[in-house]
């Protein structure tokens, strides 16, 4: 228990690996300038201090011109089952949950006034603050003298309610909450610069919270947190699971999963429906939501008491978050492409001896942690970015990718299943789309195989150079009832695969607008998305 012990409190200090970062012990934060697990993907794949940023989130989009469909949903979500067999340090076992994604999530757009692209509402002429639940906070458009320039876009926040796989690292600085329980928590992501002047925040905010910062709080059943979810007064017990306090759930558990808008504030509620147990969560300033202030020219950082509210009412190509890679408001996303066998982990969390199938070390070999450090199964990982493709979710490990049923259901784990959401007391989604933010990582100064030129588009590909396969969205017919799920063609109960590979399913690449500084908006290939006209798999409350 010592040596356990003193392993995570070591790793704990790093910089680059883990979801949570802590320079001092006493003073932890969500790391998003080093590449943290938890944070939303922004347009650019360089942090301020030039250091790369990416995340692969494939996704299913939601779109809906009714109002309602912007800031209410309710989600019946199916907990994957981890593999019968056990994952291996040579690669030969079952894959699990926590080697495919360290997190999936359900998302919406935020009001906060504090956060890009237009912190106050001052620079270029817009309304001062965000007005919640309004399609007045649309602005889109590309000219800079137009009425809708994206630049008078009001701040703006991304919420990921995001879930936890079982079996590994500890949080934190790991993925796991314990060794058999899924646990989840409301994350809501901002960013502290003005994309109309280019100015950052104080180095004083800069200091304490990065420059797009997180609030953060797992789900409790009292609905309180566990630590203080405001960036700027964040503590251990912020990031720590108190499993006597904390909504744990089985895998296989079915869940409801409603998001929607309260006085108080943005509020999460998950009843398991199979265990009897629930959560919930609210973004309000009882609960100790907050920002810091956007003043660029202050010596010291002001903390400002936030209730989050959801920015639009509904939910379209239109409804975005103008400072990030993805297009979306209401999103269902898995974050892949963060796990890696390695035989041999230094103090520091590098990778000192490859593991399968590389030969030799990858530059994406780092965010390491032994054997010795899992709650359960004792193999040893890498969870930073992977640049090259190459880690485990780009391999055939995913459910459905193997056309013998019995062994695919051997090695691997059962898919994520999700309904579409509704809205309103049981409307649906009118149509959904499909996107990937491959274009977004797939940079030639990063990702070795790979030189997307996302100004072009000259060089971005799908799926990218490297990987063997890249998962897709199905729809499943399950207990008349429809289900998305994420994997190869080959799950069981299979309706339709929309094609069977990610180049047909996630379509052409997608040019998005954004705010470009006093010159006037910029255009970047971020994503790769096609829309259908239709929703496929709507769903009977």
């Amino acid at each position: 228990m010592i040596r356990h012990t003193a392993i995570l409190l070591s790793v704990l200090a790093l910089a680059l690996p883990a979801a949570v970062h802590s320079a001092t012990a006493q003073v932890p934060r969500v790391n998003c300038d080093d590449n943290g697990t938890l944070c939303t993907e922004r347009s650019e794949p360089l942090n301020y201090e030039g250091n790369y940023t990416g995340h692969d989130e494939p996704s299913v989009l939601f779109y809906s011109n009714k109002p309602g469909s912007g800031n209410s949903n309710r989600y019946l979500l199916r907990l994957p089952k981890d593999s019968p067999i056990h994952p291996n340090q040579s690669g030969t076992g079952g894959t699990w949950n926590f080697q495919l994604h360290p997190a999936f999530w359900f998302g919406m757009a935020m009001c906060d006034d504090q956060s890009a692209p237009n912190p106050g509402g001052s620079s270029v002429g817009a309304q001062v603050s965000c007005t919640p639940d309004s399609d007045a906070n649309i602005f889109d458009g590309a000219a800079l003298t137009a009425a809708d320039y994206i630049g008078k876009h009001p701040g703006t926040g991304f919420m990921e309610m995001q879930f936890y796989p079982p079996g590994w690292v500890a949080w934190p600085p790991g993925i796991s909450c314990d060794a058999t329980h899924w646990c989840a928590a409301l994350n809501i992501d901002s960013v502290s610069e003005n994309y109309n002047t280019g100015k950052l925040n104080n180095a004083s905010c800069l200091n304490a919270t990065g420059v797009e910062y997180v609030n953060f709080a797992f789900i409790t059943s009292t609905g309180v947190p566990l630590g203080p979810p405001d960036p700027l007064n964040q503590t251990l017990a912020t990031f720590t699971p108190d499993l006597n306090k904390m909504l744990l759930m089985n895998p296989g558990d079915l869940l409801a999963v409603e998001l929607q808008d309260t006085p108080a504030g943005f509020t999460v509620i998950i009843r398991d429906l199979t265990s009897g147990g629930s959560g919930f969560m609210t973004a309000s300033i009882a609960n100790g939501f907050g920002v810091p202030k956007f003043d660029p020219n202050a010596v010291s950082c002001t903390d400002l008491p936030y209730a989050f509210h959801p920015m639009y009412a509904t939910s379209s190509e239109h409804t975005r978050v103008p400072w990030a890679a993805h297009s979306y408001n209401v999103a269902f996303a898995d974050e892949i492409g963060h796990f890696e066998y390695c035989a041999a982990v230094d103090a520091n969390g590098n990778c000192t001896s490859p593991g399968p199938p590389d030969a030799t070390l990858d530059s994406d070999d780092n965010g390491c942690f032994p054997a010795l450090a899992s709650t359960l199964i004792p193999i040893t990982g890498c969870i930073a970015t992977e640049n090259d493709f190459d880690g485990v979710p780009y391999q055939l490990v995913w459910p459905g990718t193997n056309a013998d049923v019995r062994r695919d259901s051997q090695y691997h784990s059962q898919p994520v299943r999700f309904t579409s959401p509704t809205f309103n007391h049981g409307q649906n989604y009118d149509r959904v789309a499909f996107e990937t933010d491959l274009p977004r990582i797939e940079v030639a100064s990063t990702s070795p195989n790979n030189n997307c030129n996302r100004k072009t588009g000259a060089g971005c590909v799908n799926p990218p150079v490297g990987a063997n396969f890249y998962p897709i969205f199905s729809t499943a017919g399950e207990d008349d009832s429809c289900y998305w799920q994420l994997g190869g063609p080959f799950i069981r109960s299979t309706t339709n695969s929309f094609g069977g590979t990610s180049a047909l399913e996630y379509g052409p690449l997608l040019s998005l607008v954004y705010p470009g500084g006093t010159s006037g908006s910029i255009s970047r290939y971020n994503d790769f998305r096609q829309v259908l006209s239709y929703n496929p798999c709507r769903r009977d409350d």
